[in-house]
């Protein structure tokens, strides 16, 4: 039924003008009464589609809201999206993508939300994700990688939002490691990584990613005023959801193809383009210690590289990094 539906849309997309039911029952090899439900789906969907006698059928105009059927419209990816799992209400995208991962969906599975009532982020830190205002997404990955290269995966997933961001005219958007997305020093969106592995080979990867795009300043609570915000608040102006999740599945597709065939090093060079603090001197604090450092870049497997006074460099996996009045927990 899905791999039809997508199918027709493709079929709809390419056709100027209108396309007979017949010719799209031969093409689809189904009956024309199956043709006229999956229009009636469409329909449901908020699709506007013109039936005329002895010509057929033509999309007129496409709904806003985002659904299976409007992200894959006119997505013109080869693998990220061909199977795409939209829900109104969720607990939690990850939790999704682990159950179909292990159910054996393929690589490039999507599933996207229009609200999680249980996100998390990193740390099992709590993600608010708000109905409707913000892009609530997972996507399962089968890479062929040994486990130590995981984390490099968060670092593209960064690297792809920070460009999706840049795109546009009134954004500037910084990554702090290792992977959260800022603009003007308040974090618009979050990237969880999370991977089933034997000892020698990723099993699978799922890459949750949850962005703040449309939400006024009381959509957020109060006490994150400070340190949260979202696309529309930073650029005084209301975002596509269904224009910008497709921007992000097809700049994620190339991105992890170059990667995949060329290694890390374009990511890092991006990364790094990106990087917040990269290139001034903080105040770091570990266990043992406090010191200042200039933050000078980020390692394959996703450490964090640090200058001393006397030319020192050193890896920092967890550390907490302090600037100005004010500091973040890495």
């Amino acid at each position: 039924m899905e791999s039809t539906r997508k199918q027709l849309i493709e079929l709809l997309e390419k056709e100027e003008g209108h396309i007979s039911g017949q010719q799209l029952s031969q093409s689809l090899n189904i009956s024309r009464t199956a043709v006229w439900k999956h229009m009636n789906e469409l329909k449901k969907d908020g699709y506007e589609i013109e039936a005329v006698q002895r010509k057929g059928y033509k999309i007129v105009s496409s709904p806003d809201k985002i659904s299976t059927n409007t992200l894959q419209w006119g997505l013109d990816t080869e693998w990220i999206g061909q199977h795409i799992y939209h829900y109104d209400q969720v607990e939690s995208t990850q939790e999704i993508v682990h159950q179909m991962a292990k159910q054996g969906k393929p690589h490039g599975t999507v599933v996207i939300a229009d609200e999680q009532v249980k996100g998390k982020g990193r740390m099992a830190r709590n993600w608010n994700s708000p109905k409707g205002k913000g892009i609530w997404m997972s996507i399962l990955l089968r890479p062929n990688l040994p486990p130590f290269q995981a984390p490099q995966l968060t670092l593209l997933a960064a690297t792809v939002l920070a460009k999706m961001m840049d795109a546009h005219k009134n954004i500037c958007p910084q990554i702090k490691w290792p992977n959260d997305l800022l603009v003007n020093h308040k974090k618009v969106s979050g990237i969880l990584t999370e991977m089933q592995a034997e000892q020698d080979q990723i099993q699978y990867v799922v890459l949750g990613l949850g962005i703040n795009v449309n939400q006024d300043l009381n959509d957020i609570p109060q006490d994150l005023h400070h340190k949260a915000s979202s696309l529309k608040i930073e650029s005084d102006e209301e975002w596509d959801i269904h224009e910008t999740v497709q921007n992000i599945l097809r700049l994620f597709e190339t991105t992890y193809d170059h990667y995949i065939e060329e290694g890390f090093e374009e990511v890092k060079h991006q990364w790094e383009h990106y990087g917040y603090r990269i290139g001034e001197e903080v105040t770091i604090s570990t266990m043992k210690r406090t010191w200042k450092a200039t933050l000078i870049g980020i390692e394959p497997d996703g450490a964090l590289r640090a200058r001393d006074s006397e030319g020192d460099e050193e890896k920092l996996y967890s550390a907490e990094i302090h600037w100005g009045e004010g500091g973040y927990h890495a």
